[in-house]
C-alpha cells in the first residue's frame, strides 16, 4: 500500500502544480476551444492531467527498486514501452496538430515495442479454434497490437466529462489488482497499485471542479497500461479467462464499436469525424436537466460533473462480474451480453426520449 499512496502522493502534488501555475503555459497546455461538438466545459482548463499520473507511477515505482528490484524493472520497462502512446498524446495535447491516426500508429508501436521487449503477447482469446491461429507468432502479434491499441483509443473516446474515463480506469486497475492478488503476480499487482493511486491523485482535481483534463496524453497512457497489464495476466496465468479482459473493458470497447457502427451505418459518416451523439453526451443533455438552460459555469459544470456517475453505474455491469467470474468463460461471455443490452436499450431509451423517469435529474429553476 506504500506504493499506492507514494503514487497517489507525488500524483495529486504535481496535478496541482499544473494547476496552480496554469498561467504560465496556458499558451501550450490549456484547452481554450469551449464551441466544439465535443466541448462541455465553460472556462479554458489545462489537458495535460497525464503528466501527473506518469511522473507518479515512475516516482512510486522508483521506490521499489531497494526492496523489490525485479517488480520495478518490470514496471519502469513497460512505462518505456509505453512512452509513444504518451508522447504522441502529449505533443497533441499541447499542439493540436498530430491526427488521430498518428496517435494510433504510436499506441501500436508502443504495442509492438512491448510485444518484442518484454514479451507481452495475445496468445488466447478462450475459443480452441481461434487461440490455434494464436499459436503462431505474427498472428499474435497483429492481434496484440491492434488490441491495445483499440482499447488506448477506446479509453480516450470515454473521456468526455469530468471524472468519468477516470474513475472508470480506477476501478479497472482495482479488478486487475485483485485478480493479480489472487494469482501471486506481483509485478500487475504493484502497476496496478501505483496506477490506481496515481490516477486517484489526478481524479481529486479533475472532480467535480474540472479543474484539469485528462488530455490525449493521459487517456491513451491508461488505455496502453490496462491492456498490457490485462494481456500479462492472461498470459501468464493459465486459470485466467482471456474472457475476463473482455468483460473488463466491455463499457469503453462496445463505446466504440458501437460509435464506428452508428457512424458508418446508420449515419453514413466516417467513424472518424468527432459527433455528439456518444452515450456520455445524450446523458448529459437529456438524462441530467440540471437547471436547463442555466448560463452559470458554477451550474454548467455541476450538471457536467453529474453525468459522469451514470456511465460509472454502466461500467460496473462489466466490472463486477469480471472481478467475480474472472476464471469462467461462460459466465463471463453472458455478462458481455446483458451489457450489450443494457447499453443499446439505455441508448435507444434516450435517442427516442422514453428514458425511465427515475434516471432523469431535475431542479427547478429558482424564481
Amino acid at each position: 500500500m506504500l506504493s499506492f499512496a507514494l503514487g497517489f502522493l507525488i500524483s495529486l502534488s504535481v496535478t496541482l502544480l499544473i494547476v496552480r501555475y496554469a498561467h504560465l503555459h496556458e499558451k501550450f497546455s490549456v484547452d481554450s476551444d469551449l464551441a466544439g461538438v465535443q466541448k462541455f466545459h465553460v472556462r479554458p482548463v489545462p489537458r495535460i492531467g497525464g503528466v501527473g499520473i506518469v511522473i507518479g507511477l515512475v516516482g512510486a515505482t522508483v521506490q521499489l527498486l531497494g526492496p523489490y528490484p525485479a517488480v520495478a524493472r518490470g514496471i519502469l520497462a513497460l512505462v518505456a514501452c509505453g512512452i509513444p502512446a504518451f508522447g504522441s498524446g502529449l505533443i497533441e495535447d499541447l499542439t493540436k496538430r498530430v491526427k488521430p491516426s498518428a496517435r494510433l500508429v504510436a499506441t501500436m508501436s508502443a504495442a509492438a515495442i512491448a510485444y518484442f521487449a518484454i514479451g507481452i503477447a495475445v496468445t488466447r482469446i478462450s475459443v480452441p479454434p481461434l487461440d490455434f491461429l494464436l499459436s503462431y507468432a505474427a498472428i499474435s502479434f497483429i492481434v496484440t497490437v491492434l488490441a491495445v491499441a483499440a482499447l488506448a483509443n477506446a479509453v480516450n473516446i470515454i473521456d468526455g466529462f469530468n471524472g468519468l474515463a477516470s474513475m472508470v480506469a480506477l476501478m479497472m486497475f482495482a479488478s486487475l489488482a485483485y485478480v493479480a492478488f489472487r494469482l501471486s503476480d506481483p509485478v500487475v499487482l504493484s502497476t496496478s497499485l501505483i496506477m490506481m493511486g496515481a490516477v486517484l491523485g489526478f481524479f481529486i482535481w479533475n472532480f467535480p471542479a474540472g479543474l484539469i483534463f485528462l488530455g490525449d496524453g493521459g487517456a491513451y497512457f491508461i488505455g496502453f497500461m490496462l491492456g498490457e497489464l490485462a494481456i500479462a495476466l492472461v498470459m501468464r496465468h493459465r486459470e485466467v479467462s482471456a474472457w475476463y479482459p473482455v468483460l473488463l473493458f466491455v463499457y469503453p470497447i462496445f463505446e466504440t464499436c458501437f460509435s464506428i457502427y452508428r457512424k458508418k451505418f446508420v449515419r453514413g459518416m466516417s467513424p472518424g469525424i468527432p459527433d455528439g451523439v456518444h452515450l456520455h453526451m445524450l446523458v448529459y443533455k437529456r438524462l441530467m436537466r440540471w437547471v436547463v438552460g442555466a448560463k452559470t459555469a458554477r451550474e454548467i459544470t455541476r450538471r457536467n460533473s453529474f453525468t459522469s456517475p451514470y456511465l460509472w453505474l454502466l461500467c460496473l455491469i462489466g466490472v463486477i462480474p469480471a472481478t467475480l467470474f474472472w476464471q469462467h468463460t461462460l459466465h463471463l461471455f453472458c455478462f458481455v451480453v446483458v451489457f450489450a443490452v443494457t447499453y443499446v436499450w439505455l441508448y435507444v431509451s434516450i435517442v427516442r426520449f422514453r428514458s425511465p423517469r427515475w434516471l432523469v435529474v431535475r431542479r427547478a429553476r429558482n424564481k
